[in-house]
C-alpha cells in the first residue's frame, strides 16, 4: 500500500511538480522555478516551487542528478539534502558550478532528483563500551581502497 505525500506548488510553478520520468525511477525530478544563472565556482540555492508534508517516520533526500554532474559539473552542496517530516518551507536545491563555465538554468529545467523513504525506528544507547569490529577505529582511507 502507498504512503501519501502531500505536497503544494507555489502559485506560479505548479506545472512543476516532481514528477518520475519513468513508474520505476527511484527519484522524483525537481525543477527550477525560474531562469538562474550560477558563475563558475559558485553557490547558489535554486527554488523549485515545492514545499511537503512528509509523514512522521519519513524523510525526502535532494541528490544530484549524474548527467547534469558529469556533461555540465553542476553538483549539490550539503548532498544528500535532507528534509525532516515536519518542515513545510520551499524547497530549495544548493547548487555548485564545479566547471569553467557559468550554468544557466531556466524555468522548468530538472535540477535535481528528491527520494522519499521511510525511516528506521531507532532508540540510541550511550554506553562506555562498544563490541569489537574487524576494522576498529580505522577511518579516512584505512580500507586500502581507493
Amino acid at each position: 500500500m502507498a504512503t501519501t505525500v502531500k505536497f503544494r506548488m507555489n502559485d506560479d510553478v505548479k506545472d512543476l511538480y516532481p514528477r518520475k520520468a519513468h513508474s520505476d525511477d527511484a527519484a522524483y525530478d525537481l525543477y527550477s522555478a525560474s531562469d538562474i544563472t550560477i558563475p563558475s565556482g559558485e553557490r547558489m540555492l535554486i527554488p523549485t516551487g515545492l514545499r511537503l508534508a512528509l509523514p512522521e517516520g519519513f524523510e525526502a533526500q535532494v541528490r544530484p542528478r549524474s548527467g547534469l554532474a558529469l556533461k555540465k559539473g553542476l553538483t549539490i552542496l550539503n548532498t544528500p539534502g535532507t528534509i525532516d517530516a515536519g518542515y513545510r518551507g520551499e524547497v530549495g536545491v544548493i547548487a555548485f558550478n564545479s566547471s569553467e563555465d557559468c550554468l544557466t538554468f531556466n524555468r522548468g529545467d530538472r535540477i535535481a532528483q528528491m527520494v522519499i523513504q521511510k525511516l528506521p525506528e531507532i532508540e540510541l544507547v550511550q554506553t562506555d563500551n562498544l563490541d569489537a569490529s574487524v576494522r576498529g577505529e580505522g577511518g579516512f582511507g584505512s580500507t586500502g581502497h581507493n
